[in-house]
C-alpha cells in the first residue's frame, strides 16, 4: 500500500524519519520498475535547524519545493555530481524533510547495476543518498513530484522496525550547522549492510 498523505503531514519531522525505516521506495523510470528498503533517513527541521537548506526562512528557486505540502519528492544536486533524494513532510509552508540515505535493493537490481555500471551486487550500490538515486534512476526533474503517486511512491510493506533494532546518530556533512550539527537525526537499521558510510560527529 502507497503511504497516504496523512503519514507525511504530521509535524514531528524525527518521528517520520525512524517511520520511514523498513518502508518501500518504488520508482518507475521509463517503464521499468526498482524498488528497495529504506534502511537510513536523516531529519531536517526546517526554519529553526541550521543544518537545513530552509534554515532562517531561506526559500530560492530550489528550496521551494520544501515548503509544499508533505509527501512530496525534493531533490538536488550535491557537489554539482550526486542527486539527494528527500522527503517533504509536514504541512504546506513548513519546509521539513527526510533525506533518505540507503535501501537495499528488492526489484530491478540488474537495472540497478547497470546505472551504476557495476558488474555484481554489492552493498555500496545503493549505500548513500546519491549512490540510491543513481540506482533507482532519481534525478533534479523529478522534484516536487507527488509521492502519492506516479514515478516515485513509498510502501507500507507491514514490517515495523522496532525502536531497539535502530541506531540513532549524527548527520553527514553538516559541520556548518554548529550546535545543529550534533542533533540526533540519523536513524538507520542496525548492522544493515546497506547502510552508509558516512560519519556523524
Amino acid at each position: 500500500m502507497i503511504l497516504p498523505e496523512r503519514f507525511y503531514t504530521r509535524k514531528n519531522v524525527v518521528q517520520i524519519a525512524k517511520e520511514l525505516l523498513g518502508k518501500k521506495l518504488v520508482t518507475v523510470i521509463d517503464g521499468v520498475v526498482t524498488s528497495g528498503i529504506i534502511v537510513e533517513t536523516e531529519a531536517y527541521a526546517g526554519i529553526t535547524d541550521k543544518a537545513s537548506h530552509a534554515y532562517g526562512g531561506r526559500r530560492t528557486a530550489r528550496t521551494e519545493t520544501m515548503y509544499a505540502q508533505g509527501g512530496t519528492a525534493y531533490v538536488y544536486l550535491c557537489y554539482g555530481i550526486h542527486h539527494l533524494f528527500n522527503v517533504v513532510t509536514n504541512v504546506e509552508d513548513v519546509p521539513h524533510a527526510v533525506l533518505i540515505r540507503g535501501v537495499e535493493p528488492i526489484e530491478g537490481v540488474e537495472v540497478m547495476l547497470s546505472r551504476k555500471k557495476k558488474a555484481k551486487r554489492i552493498p555500496n550500490l545503493t549505500a548513500g543518498p546519491g549512490a540510491l538515486s543513481e540506482a533507482l534512476g532519481i534525478k533534479t526533474i523529478h522534484t516536487g513530484l507527488s509521492l502519492l503517486s506516479g514515478s516515485i511512491t513509498i510502501e507500507d510493506t507491514g514490517v515495523k522496525v522496532r525502536p531497539k533494532d535502530i541506531k540513532i546518530g549524527t548527520r553527514v556533512g553538516v559541520d556548518y550547522a554548529e550546535e545543529d550539527a550534533y542533533a540526533p537525526y540519523r536513524f538507520s537499521i542496525k548492522d544493515n549492510p546497506y547502510v552508509s558510510k558516512g560519519k556523524g560527529l
